[in-house]
């Protein structure tokens, strides 16, 4: 099977059917009608067979997981999803593998209104790259630049499960339905894309939480500081951190509390707002029917420090990094 007539029998259904695809699949580029007076959010990931995931994701897992890192990465801008491009290198031309990543593809991109506009494949080491556009108005995009001293740190969900999954000596006791649930924290991620959108109107900065919460929170704290001219830090509450009653059972509450603040693949928003809109965040959140705790405050300390229990906690940032 070459690649042409794989695009076409696995690939050429896979998108929703939005008046804004003017021309999709099948000629050298595609072509968009934006609605006026947007902007265009566009992100890439890429993930890597041994890097990124193992052979216990299957075509399915990782289809399902490609489509929902980036739509996170669009959610953390407050952007709408619209279409995605995806380059698929492959050892082989597998049918069944491709088939049931295919459907999984489509599945998602459907659930989302998302189309499926083109991209490339070729053979090689397992390697699948997603390039993910949304739209928003101009103007109206969540940033890391725009935390201010004073104002709220909040999450959304529960943090630290994906990372807890991938400690299978410290789960192998937990019942049989805690570590699936575990499991499907890292291998099905839910991106925040409802969430991104309630709160656009009242974040002053937002990340997706995919390194960990202290590598992230630390993007914003720099690319803020930069931006304003000052010294920005941040305190974190770790004993007010979300955590899941499975991370509880197999840590205890304070190395829950730690795994969360360190742990990568949750792809949680974290966002920073002034107090005075707090409670306008809590129910455009509830209204995105996503929960959200405030865990901490910005501060021109510039430091990020730490605190369980108001005893301060002696820690080293250890979100995920390539090439360290």
């Amino acid at each position: 099977m070459n690649e042409f007539d794989l695009i076409q029998q696995f690939f050429s259904k896979a998108h929703s059917k939005r008046a804004d695809v003017v021309l999709g699949i099948g000629d050298d580029c595609a072509l968009l009608q934006p609605k006026s007076g947007y902007q265009i959010a566009i992100t890439t990931d890429t993930m890597v067979d041994g890097v990124h995931f193992d052979d216990r994701l299957n075509a399915a897992d990782l289809a399902h997981k490609l489509v929902a890192v980036n739509l996170s990465d669009l959610a953390a801008m407050g952007a709408e999803p619209c279409w995605v491009s995806l380059a698929l290198t492959l050892p082989s031309s597998d049918t069944n593998w491709l088939a049931e990543f295919a459907t999984m593809l489509a599945n998602r991109l459907q659930h989302y209104g998302v189309s499926l506009i083109g991209g490339d494949t070729t053979r090689g080491p397992l390697t699948l790259s997603l390039t993910a556009q949304g739209q928003l108005p101009a103007g109206s995009a969540m940033t890391r630049c725009g935390a201010k001293a004073g104002d709220l740190i909040l999450v959304s969900g529960s943090l630290g499960d994906a990372a807890l999954a991938l400690q299978q000596e410290k789960i192998a006791s937990l019942p049989v339905a805690d570590i699936a649930a575990l499991e499907r924290r890292l291998f099905r991620p839910i991106p925040r894309i409802e969430l991104g959108l309630a709160i656009r109107q009242f974040a002053t900065s937002c990340v997706d939480i995919s390194d960990g919460l202290s590598a992230d929170l630390g993007h914003i704290l720099a690319r803020s500081s930069r931006a304003s001219g000052h010294a920005l830090g941040a305190t974190i509450n770790t004993d007010q951190l979300p955590v899941s009653a499975a991370a509880m059972l197999a840590l205890g509450a304070k190395q829950a509390a730690l795994n969360a603040l360190k742990g990568g693949d949750d792809y949680e928003l974290c966002f920073t707002v002034s107090p005075d809109l707090l409670q306008q965040v809590l129910a455009a959140a509830e209204q995105s029917n996503t929960p959200v705790t405030v865990i901490g405050e910005i501060n021109q300390t510039g430091k990020l420090t730490i605190q369980y229990q108001q005893q301060h906690v002696d820690w080293r940032a250890q979100g995920y990094l390539h090439f360290s």
